[in-house]
């Protein structure tokens, strides 16, 4: 798509700024590296247009010092773009087992609950719903509601939900879908995480 040219014109009685403008709900999921990497990369798009930017992140260890949350933060505080809020809703990993999550399924339920408060307020324009497909894909958050309450909100706010597993309706939802896969990962050579590329 030269210049980001549609290839089709929906017969849907829009305009073109209507439909251009028309707010996003975006899908990262996959088995692969980069989802959240890519999410946060649209929050800077956003930051720099000056868009109001909430991070939710679901599952993650609220103890994790996430390179992108200081980043956003000083460049939320700077005053030059748009403002960064970091929510935390979790206790433990995304990638450990089901049992070991049990406690985060009410700060997961918390979390839900929070982002539809701010989606009824319009309090921002990007949400990050960081890693929010594992309380959907484990049954924590209902997956209906959250499309549901998606194909409601009022304004022109844009979400980014990030996750592997990522429910089938949801997919089916969204108006953009990425599914980030595997080609060769350094830690199938037994290399573990490192500064600087998973934190």
């Amino acid at each position: 798509m030269p210049q980001g040219q549609p290839s089709v014109v929906p017969d849907d009685g829009l305009t073109t700024r209507q439909r251009r403008n028309r707010p996003l709900v975006v899908v990262h999921t996959g088995v692969g590296k980069g989802k959240s990497t890519a999410a946060f990369g649209l929050a800077l798009r956003a930051w720099n247009q000056g868009w109001p930017i909430g991070v939710f992140q679901f599952v993650k260890s609220a103890k994790w010092k996430v390179g992108e949350e200081n980043a956003l933060r000083v460049l939320g505080a700077s005053g030059e773009g748009g403002t960064v809020d970091w929510h935390k809703m979790g206790e433990g990993w995304s990638w450990v087992q089901r049992d070991a999550q049990m406690d985060n399924e009410e700060k997961a339920r918390e979390g839900w609950e929070q982002v539809k408060r701010d989606l009824a307020a319009e309090t921002y324009r990007l949400y990050v719903l960081d890693e929010f497909a594992y309380p959907m894909h484990w049954g924590w958050v209902d997956t209906d509601e959250v499309v549901s309450v998606l194909r409601d909100r009022p304004g022109t706010q844009h979400v980014v939900i990030t996750g592997r597993n990522a429910p089938e309706k949801l997919v089916d939802f969204a108006d953009l879908v990425t599914d980030m896969s595997k080609v060769k990962h350094p830690m199938d050579a037994g290399q573990k995480g490192q500064k600087g590329i998973e934190w």
